[in-house]
């Protein structure tokens, strides 16, 4: 199963990517997208602690199954004044 993760703000800039394919050899959910961006990006992971995901344009818990193909937003905090 492949699955597309769209990376934003400071995650974008800490990966140094825009997107990143992720390939699993079963279903998964959104921690396990957390825990494998972690393994291929280990700075990213103090930020992803406070890291929403969303799917559809929707935000969505960890434990949301992803499906094949589907393409999953990595949205971190931002401040702004």
């Amino acid at each position: 199963m492949n699955v597309n993760v769209r990376l934003f703000a400071a995650a974008r800039q800490l990966a140094n990517t825009e997107t990143i394919c992720l390939s699993f050899e079963q279903s998964a959910t959104i921690n396990d997208v957390k825990q494998a961006l972690i393994q291929r990006y280990p700075e990213l992971s103090p930020l992803l602690e406070h890291t929403r995901f969303a799917l559809d344009s929707k935000y969505v818990p960890d434990e949301t199954a992803v499906d094949d193909g589907q393409e999953i937003a990595c949205i971190p905090p931002v401040s702004g004044g």
